[in-house]
Formats: structure tokens, sequence, C-alpha cells
């Protein structure tokens, strides 16, 4: 496998190349890898693949992981142990407007410096 295929991340529990994903979801890291570096110079692509990664989120834990969830205390221990243990839980973070609009505060002063 070739390591510009390998995602950057630095969370060690998603990335793939630690040996911990059966084959199918490293091959989908891999893809999702491939396409956000084919639109990393178009915000709007960029945009749609994190709106696409965020429902696929929302349907996978609304309609599997949920109905999935342990049914006794002990289970639901080990559960909430095993997420402790692995990294956490996992969650999509939305960019806040404020940082958005630094960002675009930044952009103006580096432009009227320049003039």
């Amino acid at each position: 496998m070739e390591q510009a295929n390998t995602p950057t991340t630095t969370d060690q529990s998603f990335n793939p190349s630690n040996g911990s994903f059966p084959a199918s979801l490293e091959e989908i890291a891999m893809r999702v890898n491939r396409v956000s570096q084919q639109c990393k110079d178009d915000p709007h692509q960029i945009l749609e693949l994190l709106r696409t990664l965020e429902q696929l989120h929302q349907d996978i834990r609304v309609n599997l992981f949920e109905p999935s969830l342990p049914n006794t205390r002990n289970d639901l221990y080990h559960l909430l142990l095993d997420i402790e243990e692995t990294g956490g839980w996992p969650y999509i973070a939305r960019m806040k407007l404020r940082a958005f609009l630094d960002h675009l505060s930044s952009d103006k002063e580096g432009l009227t410096d320049s003039e």
C-alpha cells in the first residue's frame, strides 16, 4: 500500500494503518482521504464532503448503533469502558461561526498588509 493513500490523522484509533480496521473500513477510509485530497482547494466540495460524512455518522448512530446498545448494566459498563479505552465517543465537530469569521478577518488583514 502506498503511503500517500493512508489517511492522515492524529487519532491512532481511526488510522487504518495501525491494523485495527477491517479491510472494508480501511478501503472506505482511504477512499474518503483520496476524495478529500482531490477537493482540497475547493471549499464547496469539502463542505459537501463534510455534510455527507456527518449525515452518514448520524444515520449509523441512529439506525444501527443506538438499537444495538446493550440491555444490561454489565454489558453497558463494558461498552463504555471500551469506548473510553479506545479513543472516546465518535464526534464530528462543526466549525464555530466565530472561528470562521476570525479566519476571514485574518485574511483581510493579510490583504491590507500586502497592498
